[in-house]
């Protein structure tokens, strides 16, 4: 069943960050005084986009283990992530007589509002693909105060919406550490909001095999005209956090998106704009319908995107 987020969604907001360029003047004159001040934990690109050049040491601890199913078996995982512990759901098919060998292995984010157990439906289609999986609860299930990253921003702290990014990076690595799963062949899976932070963390990290966007799409950061903008640094923060500014990072990855034609919360024609900016290779999987989320018309895209970017 389609995964449906609130009428509130992050699109709708971050299409409001216009009006908020202009609240935010009494504040903008501090944005050059505290950004040289941030972290080295993240960095920013000259053209403004974000890096992660390290991430920390792997934690995490196995909280459940379910074998009861015949086909897979689920473990329900906690890592750390900046000093937040992240929950998961880790699916790894059984492979009868063959359990020894490696599998490839996919994140999956999940849109805002949803949780892991709410995908965990995707994790079992994927075990039976022959595919293990990693789903996580994105913090605050994916909703993104965006006044509130915009200050942490300009006094130079880590927004949430750099941390969501930072999640995903370090699902892949506790996937990697997986017996049972091929560490060379990790690719990022997202759906709506959860498709925008596969998009970019696909960038960030050059050993992700590649990434597929269920219904989502960039922000356009590159319809405002920068001389024009009033608060310096919700401009930067909005290129930042703009999938659209990251899809060519991805190229000679695959790039792989799949949208419903009426999709009702992001435009299909938002979704064929970003699909545009990207590289080779790519392809783009069109569904008839309404729906917004991964629906069973996805599957034969999901399949031959999946095959494409472990080939």
């Amino acid at each position: 069943m389609a995964k449906i987020e609130p009428k509130q969604t992050f699109l709708k907001r971050h299409n409001n960050v216009v009006l908020l360029i202009g609240v935010s003047l009494l504040l903008a004159g501090f944005y050059g005084l505290f950004y040289s001040g941030q972290e080295d934990q993240w960095t920013m690109t000259d053209d403004g986009l974000l890096s992660y050049p390290e991430r920390e040491e792997l934690e995490y601890s196995v909280i459940n283990l379910d074998n009861s199913n015949s086909g897979y078996v689920v473990k329900t995982i906690s890592y750390t992530s900046r000093e937040t512990e992240v929950n998961s759901l880790l699916t790894i098919p059984k492979t009868g007589n063959n359990d020894s060998n490696t599998v490839p292995g996919v994140i999956i984010l999940p849109g805002a509002g949803v949780t892991k157990e709410d995908e965990h439906g995707l994790s079992v289609l994927l075990a039976d693909m022959g595919y293990a999986s990693i789903v996580i609860d994105q913090r605050n299930l994916g909703s993104v105060n965006v006044e509130n990253d915009i200050m942490l921003f300009r006094n130079g702290a880590e927004p949430v919406e750099f941390l969501m990014v930072y999640d995903a990076l370090m699902a892949s690595d506790v996937l990697r550490d997986q017996a049972r799963v091929d560490d060379s062949k990790i690719a990022m899976l997202g759906s709506s909001n959860g498709g925008r932070f596969a998009i970019i963390a696909t960038s960030i990290d050059e050993s992700i095999s590649g990434v597929i966007g269920i219904s989502t799409s960039g922000y356009g950061s590159d319809s405002l005209d920068r001389e024009e903008v009033i608060d310096q640094a919700a401009y930067d923060l909005y290129v930042s956090i703009d999938p659209d500014n990251y899809v060519g990072g991805i190229s000679p990855r695959p790039f792989v998106m799949i949208h419903s034609l009426n999709d009702t919360i992001i435009p299909y024609d938002a979704a064929m704009s970003t699909f545009e900016k990207a590289e080779e290779p790519k392809s783009f999987g069109t569904v008839d319908g309404t729906a917004h989320g991964y629906t069973d018309a996805m599957y034969p895209y999901l399949k031959d995107g999946l095959e494409i970017i472990f080939a």
